[in-house]
């Protein structure tokens, strides 16, 4: 049996909730590979809604869940969605989750730190979330961070706590901030250290044992690979790399073992934030697929900007990450549409471009070239074969796969696991 990894194809926000639930629900085991509590996945299951932004979306199923090192760790947060999880009669245990103790923490001072620098950016903010994933994964690579396996020897820490403090302390004076008061970190990192360390292993060696006992494993990305540090819309984008590559690098396992890798796309496009987005819709069309598609983000609450498909972007998405087959999700919110778009280029200085440029003025000065189709009437909420789809929604998908050169596997209609057209299934290799 094969191995998915599942990566959001356009600014995140696709509906990977649904989809990774529906799989989880299949899998032997869940990995997140990247991001920190900056992500946000909504599951329906049955008449019990779970709002989960950095735990697996298996462990609500029991499924083993696990957070592998390429994740920046807020270890308060956890605890945090952990007893709330539990609160909703979800089991949470060494026995179905492990945390990797080389994962870099998040720290009080990555969050105020975020704070600051946002508050000082003016009308170059980035739109982050302020809950210090983006300074965390800069101490990981400025080799300053404190990491999970670092809480079981916390009387060990000052040559770490001098590195650390002497890149924050000039910072935090920049801003006007007192030096980071490192008997308060201490403290609070000596109470949460026995919480964090009941699940900390090396995962890596886990998912070996996993993998050779013929498990299923699911990879759970975070975000949108329109969001990677390196092939999104650059700056306004997130501090890790989303692609599906990194399954490998952040969990521990080669490259080998990512296997089918499902691509959520949605049926039109969002985007919470600042930064670049040609096929925006501020009119009554984009307010109507904001209100019939509830788009406001699971962590934030932050209203989602919506426009038309574009297609560029989507067939970069795929081939950067290599997606096998797309999940294609609300279709449902286009219902009742006259007629509908698909950007299909761009034009920029007089030239048409079939890809989106990497400089932030060439992405923010492109004009989308749109291809016009007849909407549907009837609606396509809740079915579950390709029988129960208007005529219309039937091309409408069809021309989409044949814009992104990548086929579609499932298509979602709403967000009950049950409510999928299954095309191609994932797991079976």
């Amino acid at each position: 049996m094969a191995n998915v990894t599942v990566i959001g194809a356009q600014w995140g926000d696709e509906g990977k909730g649904k989809i990774v639930d529906w799989l989880a629900s299949r899998a032997d085991a869940v990995v997140r590979f990247q991001g920190g509590h900056n992500a946000g996945h909504t599951l329906v299951v049955g008449d019990q809604v779970y709002k989960l932004s950095l735990l697996p979306s298996g462990i609500v199923t029991g499924t083993l869940s696990i957070i592998g090192n390429g994740v920046v760790l807020d270890p308060w947060h956890l605890k945090a969605e952990i007893e709330k999880l539990e609160g909703q009669g979800v089991v949470i245990n060494t026995e179905n989750f492990a945390i990797a103790d080389n994962c870099p923490l998040i720290l009080p001072l990555h969050r105020d730190l975020d704070g600051l620098r946002e508050t000082a950016a003016g009308s170059g903010k980035i739109g982050t979330t302020g809950r210090g994933i983006g300074p965390a994964y800069e101490d990981k690579v400025g080799r300053r961070a404190i990491r999970v396996c670092d809480l079981a020897h916390l009387d060990a820490l000052d040559a770490q706590l001098d590195r650390l403090c002497a890149h924050h302390d000039a910072l935090r004076a920049g801003f006007g901030q007192p030096p980071v008061d490192r008997a308060a970190l201490l403290a609070e990192l000596s109470e949460i250290a026995p919480f964090v360390l009941q699940y900390a292993q090396p995962v890596w060696m886990r998912l070996k044992t996993v993998r050779k006992a013929g498990a299923r494993i699911l990879f759970e990305g975070a975000q949108g690979v329109l969001l990677d540090v390196d092939h999104g819309t650059y700056p306004f984008v997130t501090s890790s790399n989303t692609v599906s590559g990194t399954a490998a690098s952040g969990s521990g396992l080669g490259p080998s073992s990512t296997g089918f890798v499902l691509g959520i796309v949605k049926a039109y496009t969002t985007r919470v934030g600042s930064g670049p987005f040609p096929t925006e819709l501020e009119d009554e069309t984009g307010q109507r697929l904001g209100e019939r598609g509830h788009e406001f983000g699971t962590v934030t609450g932050r209203k989602r900007r919506c426009g038309w498909f574009d297609a560029v972007l989507v067939r970069q998405s795929c081939a950067i990450s290599g997606v096998t087959g797309i999940a294609l999700t609300k279709v449902d919110v286009l219902d009742g549409l006259e007629t509908v778009k698909i950007c299909t280029g761009y034009r920029l200085n007089g030239k048409i471009l079939d890809y989106f440029p990497s400089h932030a003025a060439d992405q923010a000065n492109v004009e989308p070239i749109y291809e016009e189709m007849e909407g549907w009437s009837g609606t396509t909420a809740g079915a579950r074969s390709w029988a129960d789809l208007p005529a219309q929604a039937i091309k409408y998908i069809q021309r989409v796969q044949e814009l992104i050169e990548t086929p579609v596997a499932l298509v979602s209609t709403s967000p009950e696991r049950e409510d999928t057209i299954l095309v191609r299934d994932p797991f079976i290799d």
